[in-house]
This record gives structure tokens, sequence and C-alpha cells, in this order.
């Protein structure tokens, strides 16, 4: 069995793993790159995606399901499997992120077209992302899923987002039967609305993420007494509070945690915390609102405490003060009121959409204040503004940020460091070894130093396109892809030629052109002779240098 590590492998976005056993390419996610890796979302894949039999698709995020309708339009023809509310969600999140691609396409080409610039295609279009949901099947929690006669999944909840899921593999690989778990992106326990990540009995292998393997999310408790005072404080100054939430999770996590808020302070009159209802709570982002009715048709994935609220005849989703904004013209018009308000907008990264808009507005306002609930990508926006970047450009338009920037780490959808350990220490059988992936270069490093001083586990963060060639439990050969590194090599080697070439050409112009023009007496023969053999040197270096890389 051999698997190759083809996204995430640098950070934290792009997700793309490859497992082959036998004659099968199993792929797991197939997510999109965001933040200073954008600019790989367009290379071609390390594999040709015909080839590819199926595809397990751990949750619904862009940075695990982005590329999918690329995928099939490369011509993937196998079966997506992934769990049922994923299947609802990737509906409308790769129908979005398609629209983005086309708005952004045409953005490019008006400006293309004033500059005299070629143009350029988006990276798939809706109507690709409708042809590639006909490859989904749905399956359910605990379902065992025979492949074929030699491989073998089961989807378990992961806590991250409504229908994450991690996946046990059962890979009969020669003699042996091999079992490789992909942890997915894992929640943290007790999350609003969701159950507490599976634990999974026995792994040979296990490939796990590290967004937070060298991090301990504070406040956890306390995160919605943070978030509040925040707004308090905000809208006594006359300000707005501005969160960039991602549309799916995120934002159903804080309309839950601001429902049971004023809940709890139902029969306070006249209290601080009584005048929140006062302030207006608006979510504006199309795909969060749809998102939010699916999250409402998926209520039979939701953890006890949210389903004792439907029993008790309350909507853990919606509060009276709740409003929700579908238009541009309804967006627009929350930054011509004057009146303090919470916006919740997507995305969650400040990367696109209709948040961009709102921190315009809102970041040179001293009164306002931006809040923080999620994961910020390296490159991005909000990660430059958490960074303390004092000067933005939005919409060609440069913007000082004088509001106050708060980052809740309490409301992260990952697992943190402790969690992380906790939910490995629940194998009854440890696995051999771990690959560490989904995580910033130091959160990894750091997580495999303490896994391996709690638990003796080796772990392997893997590098791009390196295949680990997996005999047994605890055997690994890592083999480095030669046909991807040669790809490069030749074409440096070629490129050397080629001006190696013109160089000898332009040589023996040179002497064509001074013959009859000088005396011999007027010419350092010697000097010649060294360059011309300098020139051939040159050249059977490079030729040597090609037949040592065909090896």
């Amino acid at each position: 069995m051999k698997i190759r590590f083809l996204g995430a492998v640098n950070g934290v976005t792009g997700s793309n793993h490859l497992i082959q056993a036998r004659d099968k390419n199993i792929m797991l996610d197939c997510g999109m790159y965001q933040g200073k890796d954008e600019d790989l979302n367009a290379e071609e894949f390390a594999v040709n995606p015909a080839d590819i039999d199926c595809l397990l698709l751990s949750h619904s995020h862009i940075d695990h399901s982005g590329r999918i309708p690329l995928l099939v339009k490369k011509g993937f023809k196998g079966v997506i499997y992934c769990s049922k509310p994923t299947y609802d969600l990737c509906e409308i999140m790769l129908l979005d992120s398609a629209h983005i691609q086309e708005t952004e396409a045409q953005w490019k080409n008006n400006k293309a077209k004033r500059s005299g610039k070629k143009f350029v295609e988006p990276l798939y279009t809706q109507e690709d992302a409708i042809e590639s949901l006909q490859y989904f099947k749905p399956v359910l929690y605990d379902q065992i899923i025979n492949i074929d006669e030699n491989t073998t999944v089961k989807f378990n909840d992961a806590g991250h987002i409504l229908g994450s899921s991690i996946i046990e593999m059962w890979l009969k690989d020669e003699d042996d039967t091999i079992k490789l778990v992909y942890s997915g992106d894992l929640g943290m326990r007790e999350k609003p609305i969701l159950k507490d990540p599976a634990l999974i009995d026995r792994a040979d292998y296990l490939i796990m993420e590290a967004t937070y393997g060298n991090r301990i999310h504070g406040n956890i408790e306390q995160r919605t007494e943070e978030l509040i005072k925040i707004i308090l404080k905000t809208a006594k100054r006359g300000g707005s509070v501005i969160i960039p939430s991602f549309a799916v999770g995120r934002t159903q996590e804080l309309i839950y945690e601001l429902n049971k808020y004023y809940d709890s302070h139902l029969n306070e009159i006249g209290t601080e915390e009584n005048e929140l209802r006062n302030i207006p709570v608006f979510i504006d982002s199309p795909l969060a609102i749809k998102a939010t009715e699916i999250f409402k048709r998926n209520s039979h994935a939701f953890d006890k405490e949210a389903k004792d609220y439907l029993m008790k005849g309350d909507n853990p989703l919606d509060f009276e003060n709740l409003h929700f904004t579908l238009s541009a013209d309804e967006s627009k018009q929350l930054n011509f009121s004057t009146e303090p308000k919470i916006i919740i907008s997507a995305s969650g990264m400040c990367e696109a959409g209709r948040i961009r808009h709102h921190l315009k507005h809102n970041l040179w306002r001293k009164e306002a204040s931006i809040v923080f609930v999620g994961y910020q990508a390296e490159g991005t926006l909000g990660r430059r503004l958490l960074d303390g970047e004092k000067n933005v450009k939005l919409f060609g338009e440069d913007i000082k940020v004088n509001a106050e920037i708060y980052n809740i780490e309490g409301f992260s959808g990952h697992a943190d460091k402790p969690s992380l350990l906790n939910w490995i220490g629940g194998f009854n059988e440890k696995p051999g070894n771990i690959f560490i992936v989904h995580g910033e270069k130091e959160s990894k490093e750091a997580f495999a130093m303490e896994v391996k001083e709690r638990f003796g586990i080796n772990s392997i963060i893997p590098q791009y396109n390196v295949v680990y060639d997996i005999k047994k439990r605890n055997l690994i050969n890592e083999v480095v892809l030669k046909d991807e590194k040669q790809k490069v090599k030749d074409k440096q080697i070629q490129e050397l030629l080629k001006e190696v070439d013109e160089l000898r050409k332009a040589f023996e112009n040179a002497l064509s052109k001074t013959k009859g023009c000088l005396r011999l007496e007027d010419v350092d023969t010697d000097k010649f002779e060294n360059i011309n053999n300098n020139i051939k040197s040159l050249e059977n270096e490079i030729m040597n240098l090609t037949m040592i890389s065909a090896k």
C-alpha cells in the first residue's frame, strides 16, 4: 500500500491525499488552497483524475471539498462517499464556490480588456459544480461500506462541523489487512449543536490534522461571555461589531450561543446583559442562510442539548432579534445605518464575499470592533489583521485600521493540542505511526514531539508528493517520486542546453566574421581555444547531468 500527500502538506488548506492499494486509487478529500497558496489551485492534479476510483470526503469545508468540480471536469468518473449532511452542504457550497470563481474571472477579464492582457478562465463553473454532484453517494455514520472485496470503509462523527467525519479504512494488501484511519478535521468536545468526536478502537496507521497542535484554546468556558462583553462595550461607544465567520459551522454555532445566552437571561430586567436584546444581529451571507436551513433539516445529527431545545419547542438556531439579509441591497443598507449592530458575514478569512465590504466601511472607525472566531490561514486578510497590520487595501482603496481587533479562540472548530492528544489516547490499540498534516510547520513539529513523549509513537511529517510505501505495521519506505522531480530537472537541463547551443553558435558566428579581418598575429589563439574548450566542456557536463538524472 502506498500513500501520497498532495495537499495540506505545507499549510492547512488544500487537503488532498492518495491511497494506492492493489489496483485501486482512493483519494481522501480534494480541497481548495486558500491564502498564500491559492495559485496552486490552477495547477494540474499530480494524478490523472480519470485514474481515481473513488473519493472519500471528510467534510464540506472548501479547503477539503473545493476542487471536486475541477476533478470531475478533468475526467474523474468514480464515486464520492461522504455523510448525508456533507452532501447536503456541498450542494450549496460548491455552487457558491463556482459563483466566486466566475465572478473573479469576470472581474479580471474586465481589467484585462482595458489593459490588453490575456483573458482568464474560471477554475470551474456552476455547471461544473452541478455536474460533480451526480458522483456523490451519501452514507450514514457507522455504516460499513464495502467498496470492493479488498477495501472497506466506515464514517464516524468528527464533531468539527455538521456531517464532518473520521474515516476508517480496512485495506487488503498482499497477505495483510492494514487499517488506516483519517481524522479529517477534529472538533472540540462539548461544542454547541455537535456531538463529540468519535473514539476509534485501533489503527495501524493514522493520518491526523494538527491545526492547533501547539496551541491551547483559552477561555473555552467563557467564550460567549467574552463575546458579549465586546458587543456591549462596542455598542456603548456607538460602534458595530463585525464578525468574519465561516458560513458553515461557525455561523450556526454563534446563533446557537447567542440564543442560549438570551434564554439564560430571559427574566433579567434592566441588567447590562439584557441590553443585548436591543442590539440587532444580522446574518449577512446567502450561503450561511442556506446552510442554517440545512442544519435545521439534519437535526438528527445534533447533540443531546440541541435536541432537548427542539423537544421543548425552542428552535436553537433562531431568536427574536436575529435577521437574515439575502439581497445585496439589504447588505449595503447595513453600512448606511448608524445604529450599533452585530454583523456576522462570510468569508471567515476575509478573502471574498460581503465581509470585505463591511470591513471597508468599519475598519477605519475607532468605535467599531472586528472579532475573529476561527482559524486565519497564512497570507489571508484575516491573518494580516490579527498580526497587527495597520493599513490594508480593499476594492482598490487604502483603509487605515482603527477598529479594535479581537480573536476569540474558544469558538474554534478545531481541537487544540490537549484535545488532539486525548483523542489519540482514546485508541485501545494505538497507531504504529502517525502522519501529521493540516498544520503549519511549527504546529506539526511541536505536536510530533508531544505524541512521541506521551505515547512513544513515531510521527512522520510528510513531504509533498513523496510516496510512503507501507508493507506492514511500522514498516514504511519513503520513495521520492522520480517522475515528478524529473519534470523539473528535464526542463532546467533543456533550458541550459539551449543557452549553451546559442552561446556556441554566437562564438562560431563571431569567428566567421573575423576571418579576413584580423591578422594571425593580432589574435590570441590560446584565448580563442580556451573559450571554445570551455563551451564544449559545459555542454558535456550538462549532458552528463542528463544521463545521471535519467538513471
